[in-house]
């Protein structure tokens, strides 16, 4: 068992925070996000690129077609913008070639594959029965007629820009036209049904040049974004770090031990209103957007507190106040939200502690095992999120769902708990008393394994739920037995 000291009495009003702080952080932020999504596009577009080497095909799955009709068809296809006469541009077949891949289900059936423009294939068809890909059912407005001629005939009037036919697997690969195409696939004695399975592909040469370029500026995004991040957390931490005025008795000296070295509150407010928490949704918005920005920001800073603290054994304090500021502004908004719906009081935007009806603070730690922040974060946090999947929701860690967890009940104790509350509210004015204390303990829970998930402490949370508005009273510490004299 450990000694922890108390927590700290912060004055009502939140110290001020410089706002270039602010501004290094949401463009921090902002750049980190863009660089991250134009990285993993560039990355994700240069593997596409690499899967069609020496004139390779991007496949889509296999899929079968059977239509009781003469044909299949594509809806049209039309590319009468492309700009052709653009100098600026790349030819069309440099920009896209398709290719489809038809497989009879029949065998040794010979097979028709044919591209064309579309009124001459509307034409071609004309009071024939066919399906079309999207449906394959028969076409509306077509009639029961029959062809009459020999299927070499039939072939030659179609006319398509691209054909293929024969028996077995038949390819056709057609490069990007002006105009508007239709894809034609039908049995080459021109018989029904028609029964087949079509595999389509797609390949251009513009993601050569374009995924290099997206990686190159999502990791110049990344690398201007990330310090510009963390220089804010880091500046916001030391504005809002100030020595306390007054500390209550160190539970050490008085012969207890606390229950966990998160102290979290939350005191229930009256009277409430009867129908505020159902716009409260929309009242939190600004919270949200500003709690979305804070969130991804600690989500930062607590990779790079990990690096910290593997390699020197401490955590960086003014990253530690920015986390815990986050957390305690998260379980502000949720209080007011929809984690208990416990005061009708407007959340401060302050990442400091304040006179609210919910608080949390964390002691900061001197040292921190430098073995623990490889596991501790998804191995040893498992059992516990587990857990809290069922009783809190969001996979039980609040602090990493903050936008989500304020605004929406899931399906979890919590959830059915507060709407319980909330129907009370609505026809008595009142909350129920017994639910409040289980609400409370179910949030203490999964702040406690936040805590531990974000590194900000080493001691393995509780199993139990600690119900109530405030931590239990410090337990006494554990007897030695009587002291035995120094020689």
């Amino acid at each position: 068992m450990h000694a922890y000291p108390t927590y700290p009495t912060y004055p009502a009003t939140p110290p001020r925070t410089n706002p270039w702080n602010w501004v290094l952080l949401v463009a921090g932020v902002i750049l980190s996000a863009v660089g991250l999504g134009l990285a993993i596009a560039g990355a994700v577009l240069m593997m596409t690129n690499a899967g069609q080497r020496d004139g390779q095909y991007l496949t889509l799955e296999t899929q079968r077609y059977e239509s009781i009709g003469h044909a299949i068809i594509s809806p049209p296809i039309v590319f009468d913008e492309v700009p052709t006469n653009s100098p600026e541009l790349p030819p069309l077949e440099y920009i896209a070639s398709f290719q489809v891949r038809a497989t009879p289900v029949i065998p040794n059936q010979e097979l028709f594959i044919g591209v064309a423009d579309t009124s001459d294939v509307e034409t071609y068809l004309d009071d024939v029965p066919h399906a079309i890909f999207e449906n394959t059912g028969w076409s509306d407005h077509r009639g029961p007629g029959q062809w009459s001629g020999t299927s070499e005939a039939q072939l030659q009037e179609f006319g398509g820009a691209e054909s293929v036919s024969g028996a077995g697997t038949q390819e056709l690969t057609f490069d990007l036209q002006q105009g508007q195409w239709t894809l034609v696939v039908m049995n080459a004695d021109g018989s029904r049904p028609v029964w087949v399975d079509l595999e389509a592909g797609a390949r251009t040469e513009l993601l050569g040049p374009v995924g290099p370029g997206l990686l190159i500026a999502g990791l110049i995004g990344l690398v201007v974004g990330i310090p510009l991040l963390l220089f804010g957390a880091a500046g916001l931490g030391r504005d809002i770090d100030r020595p306390p005025p007054t500390t209550g008795p160190d539970p050490a000296a008085v012969g207890g031990i606390v229950a966990y070295p998160l102290s979290f509150s939350g005191h229930l407010d009256r009277p409430l209103s009867r129908w505020l928490w159902l716009v409260k949704w929309l009242l939190v918005i600004p919270h949200l957007i500003v709690l979305a920005v804070l969130s991804l920001a600690q989500l930062i800073t607590t990779i790079a507190a990990g690096f910290a603290i593997l390699f020197t054994g401490r955590y960086p304090r003014p990253w530690f106040i920015f986390s815990v500021g986050v957390l305690r502004w998260s379980w502000r908004v949720g209080f007011y939200a929809y984690l208990a719906l416990g005061t009708d009081r407007y959340p401060p935007f302050a990442l400091a502690d304040v006179d609210y009806p919910a608080g949390l603070t964390v002691p900061y730690p001197q040292r921190l095992s430098r073995g623990l922040v490889l596991v501790k974060w998804w191995l040893l946090v498992l059992p516990h999120v587990l857990i809290l999947g069922v009783l809190a929701g969001g996979g039980g860690l609040i602090g990493l769902d903050a936008v989500r967890s304020t605004t929406v009940w899931t399906f979890s104790l919590l959830g059915l708990l507060v709407l319980i509350a909330a129907i009370a509210l609505l026809f008595t004015g009142h909350y129920l008393p017994g639910v409040f204390p289980l609400v409370v303990g179910i949030n203490r829970w999964a702040y406690r394994v936040s805590t531990y998930a974000f590194l900000l402490r080493d001691e393995y949370p509780p199993f139990r739920l600690d119900q109530g508005p405030t931590d239990p009273p410090p337990r006494p510490l554990p007897d030695d037995g009587p002291s035995q004299p120094t020689p």
